[in-house]
């Protein structure tokens, strides 16, 4: 147990001194700014600060001072001490990586309403003084020691980074003509206009014309310049669009207003649909907070108990959008709620048989291991805590679910109890599908459309 113990008034000496020394780091700054909401590009903008005085980013000159509060508050005095005033003197930037010793001597005792003078300073690790300056404080008369607070630990998450990314690897590439489904209410529809506006497709809008029009002037957008056909309903909406990728006329289908069967329905129709050999599946693509990368899950969407068959056909959809995304190598983990293989849980089975498909060239071009529990998955601890040796584990890219249930509960878990941002997409069909939630918003219905653009130009790739 550690413990906080202050100096009183009375033992208090002039010449007497305390000192801490801390780092500076990137989430030092990002924490400073979030806690004080001081957002000057100084302090966070790397390009900015290449061109502003000191060329580089720097602390907030108050994060130095702030250490000096730490110092007083729990060294000398310490705990009881009252803050009265405090003067800084600012001489050097404290910039990332800088080490900063910070010191309080005592300078003056006044009997009087026990104040305490003390000299601060705050220098790098050159010995420059970067900070200076005196507090006067009201010291403590009794005498405290109290066990040290342990911190929460804090993470931080730029909301959208992943899918920020997405987008900019769109920038050389063409936007795709995309049908854009019965798009009959804002969000849908303001979702489909910001993905032209950033280049990603080029909307067919299909749907009642009015309602249609109804919905641009609700959101205050003009579309006099995009093209609409007016069907009178959903269904004729869905096979519209299935009919013009037919045609060749179009590239990708956008989900708008209308339910996920409806368009499935028009897609999966044996006479006139947009079946190929490959099973038409489902993938999730998360942003989760304090997951390093992009996760895939799937599908959970689409397949509700997938054989052997389909199994293999999801994962190797799936490795494909990976590929598409830039991702050499995807890792691959076919979860079961254990990481052995056990009769009576029929998933662990398909996941023995599926690795060794991939092993026999019947899945390419990912790294597959499984039966993994999620934790396994996703956690080098859990894994290495259950003695698992894989290159898979505590890295996958993709987790493979063993049905719908399962993928759907893990995806919206991460969505809504973690934070994940979504997008999604539905692959194994003649064109990539957005298939995008009533509940998503426009980043996610941009980077939903970042993924159909760049597995568009990936399929464009491999073609002969």
């Amino acid at each position: 147990m550690q413990y906080i113990e202050n100096k009183t008034f009375d033992e208090i000496e002039v010449g007497d001194s305390a000192d801490l020394a801390r780092k500076l780091s990137t989430k030092d700054i990002e924490l400073f700014a979030v806690m004080s909401g001081d957002v000057n590009p100084a302090h966070l903008d790397v390009e900015y600060a290449k061109s502003d005085m000191f060329h580089k980013v720097i602390a907030h000159g108050m994060w130095g001072g702030s250490l000096i509060s730490a110092v007083l508050g729990t060294e000398l005095p310490g705990p009881g001490t009252i803050y009265l005033n405090q003067s800084l003197n600012f001489h050097k930037p404290v910039g990332l990586g800088d080490m900063i010793t910070v010191r309080v001597t005592v300078k003056e005792k006044h009997d009087k309403g026990y104040r305490v003078t003390l000299a601060c300073e705050c220098i790098n690790q050159n010995g420059e003084i970067v900070i200076d300056g005196d507090a006067t404080v009201i010291a403590p008369t009794k005498k405290v020691r109290r066990p040290r607070v342990l911190l929460p630990e804090v993470h931080l998450h730029e909301t959208g980074a992943q899918y920020q990314r997405l987008i900019a690897a769109t920038r050389d590439l063409d936007p795709i003509r995309t049908a854009v489904v019965h798009p009959c209410d804002t969000i849908s529809l303001i979702g489909a206009l910001e993905a032209a506006k950033n280049d990603l497709i080029v909307p067919v809008l299909i749907g009642p014309k009015k309602k249609i029009q109804a919905a641009a002037e609700e959101a205050n957008y003009d579309i006099n310049a995009i093209d609409i056909i007016d069907v009178p309903h959903s269904h004729a909406a869905a096979q519209k669009a299935v009919e013009m990728v037919r045609q060749g006329t179009v590239s990708a289908l956008m989900k708008g207003k209308l339910h996920t069967d409806e368009i499935m329905e028009a897609v999966v129709d044996r006479a006139n649909g947009l079946t190929t050999e490959r099973r038409i599946s489902h993938v999730f693509v998360l942003d989760v907070p304090h997951y390093p990368k992009p996760l895939f899950i799937t599908d959970a969407a689409i397949n509700i108990y997938p054989d052997l068959d389909d199994k293999r056909d999801i994962i190797q959809n799936s490795i494909d959008l990976a590929h598409a995304l830039g991702i050499d190598v995807p890792k691959v983990a076919v979860l079961s709620a254990v990481e052995t293989v056990y009769p009576k849980i029929a998933s662990t089975i398909d996941a023995a048989a599926l690795c060794k498909m991939a092993d026999r060239g019947q899945i390419t071009g990912g790294l597959l291991d499984g039966p993994l529990a999620f934790d396994n998955a996703i956690s080098k601890t859990a894994a290495e805590a259950k003695g698992i040796t894989s290159a898979v584990a505590g890295e996958a890219d993709i987790l493979i679910a063993p049905d719908l249930e399962a993928g759907n509960m893990i995806a919206k878990q991460l969505i809504y109890l973690a934070g994940a941002e979504s997008a999604g997409i539905v692959l194994g069909a003649r064109v990539p599908i957005i298939l995008t939630s009533r509940a998503d918003g426009t980043l996610s219905r941009l980077a939903s459309s970042a993924l159909a653009l760049l597995f568009a130009n990936y399929v464009q790739q491999q073609t002969p």
